[in-house]
């Protein structure tokens, strides 16, 4: 009975030591392609809210780090805004996917977002060994906004520039950029940016390999309530018309959107990944299959 289970508990241990042999020799070509090259990842959704999805993205974002990628973090905090708007009775509106912000909601972004949410990754990522630096767009004057189409989501603002001059000797000196998605227009007012539209802008102002958006969903889908109607590859002309026969639409259109605009610009690959499945980002980068959706500006 004892060599019975030995030659059994062997027998698993050979398996699991065969599949993860496996695992990293379907990585390499990967590591190899990507080893020097700088990946903007967005950092967002139900996947900043449970520990053991943060461990794994922080912990992936130090792999990345430690195999030579230049990781860039974007991050938002949804979750844990709405939580702080509820606890002071401060009502949420949301138009098109994006928060409206008045004087009051902007308080509690900038301090949730600013203060809490970005310290929180740096150390997380820290504590694993890797090195980063937790900047907003007011920082240097990383990120020149402007406020959002004719005012009607109050305090909230789109990227008029990235002044990419603040990043790359932080990149170059090993360290991660971890930012947070508030800058300050030209008027001195702090605005909330999308953190999706943030991230495809650094993405493209940094001539980035890839723009990679971890989000609440699996990617995007040909019917939204259908799981196994998710695309697998696109092309820009065919993210566009999916935007334009709305297929693409609500929270999903910035999302899509800011993908578009980074491989117009130059960015060679975007991908939008369910951020709650544990290792999402590394499945998605050193995996032959992936879990999301890749779209490419070419080919």
């Amino acid at each position: 009975m004892e060599n019975t289970l030995k030659s059994q508990s062997k027998h698993n241990h050979s398996g699991n030591d065969a599949i993860r042999v496996s695992v990293l020799s379907e990585a390499l070509p990967y590591i190899q392609k990507f080893a020097g090259r700088r990946i903007v990842i967005k950092y967002g959704g139900a996947a900043m809210v449970k520990n053991e999805l943060k461990e794994a993205i922080f912990r992936d974002i130090a792999l990345l780090s430690t195999v030579g990628v230049q990781p860039v973090v974007v991050h938002g905090g949804g979750p844990e805004i709405n939580q702080w708007l509820e606890r002071l009775k401060i009502k949420s509106e949301f138009r098109n996917g994006l928060r409206v912000t008045d004087k009051q909601t902007m308080d509690i972004v900038q301090m949730v977002l600013v203060g809490r949410v970005n310290k929180e990754i740096v150390n997380g990522i820290n504590k694993l060994g890797s090195s980063s630096v937790g900047l907003c767009g007011i920082d240097g004057g990383l990120i020149e906004a402007r406020q959002h189409g004719d005012g009607s989501h109050g305090l909230v603002g789109e990227v008029a520039k990235v002044n990419i001059d603040v990043l790359k000797p932080i990149i170059e000196q090993g360290y991660i950029p971890v930012i947070s998605s508030v800058a300050t227009s030209s008027d001195g007012n702090a605005l909330n940016i999308n953190a999706d539209t943030v991230a495809g802008e650094v993405a493209a102002a940094l001539g980035a390999e890839k723009l990679i958006l971890l989000t609440d969903t699996l990617g995007i889908l040909k019917s939204k309530d259908d799981p196994k109607s998710l695309i697998k590859f696109l092309r820009l002309s065919e993210a566009r018309a999916l935007i334009e026969s709305s297929v693409v639409d609500g929270g999903m259109m910035p999302k899509t959107e800011c993908c578009i605009r980074a491989l117009a610009q130059g960015v060679a690959a975007a991908h939008i990944v369910d951020g709650r499945i544990p290792h999402a980002l590394l499945l998605e980068l050193f995996t032959d299959a992936g879990i999301g959706t890749m779209i490419v500006g070419r080919g």
